[in-house]
């Protein structure tokens, strides 16, 4: 399974991104698939997950409310809706995929995406 990570860029505070992860070498459905983020100076974090097959989803404290995890089997791409972005947001962003959701939430995927960059500044 491969990605194509694409949606990062610069935006000011309050703005929006919608980051897509689409995967190729092998079908999605049966994966589960998160988002994580890198900020500068701190640890990776799990920003957003969903599961393969009844589309459970879980969402970090910090973006709950504001980001919307989805995901489009027919075209194998996930999707994270980022809302009222703000300089907390900014990090390096990834995509993730896991035949067990359990590998997703404790952070040891089967398959990472390359990062795309969100920096949120006025």
């Amino acid at each position: 399974l491969q990605f194509a990570v694409s949606g990062g860029g610069l935006v000011q505070p309050g703005a929006s991104l919608c980051l897509s992860c689409a995967a190729s070498g092998d079908t999605l459905d049966y994966f589960a698939v998160g988002w994580f983020r890198h900020p500068p100076g701190k640890a990776l974090e799990g920003v957003s997950f969903i599961s393969s097959s009844d589309g459970i989803t879980y969402y970090g404290d910090s973006v709950k409310g504001r980001f919307t995890i989805s995901r489009d089997n027919a075209k194998s791409t996930v999707y994270l809706q980022m809302t009222s972005l703000t300089p907390e947001d900014t990090a390096v962003y990834y995509c993730a995929a896991a035949r067990n959701l359990h590998n997703i939430v404790v952070m040891t995927p089967d398959y990472w995406g390359q990062g795309t960059q969100v920096t949120v500044s006025s």
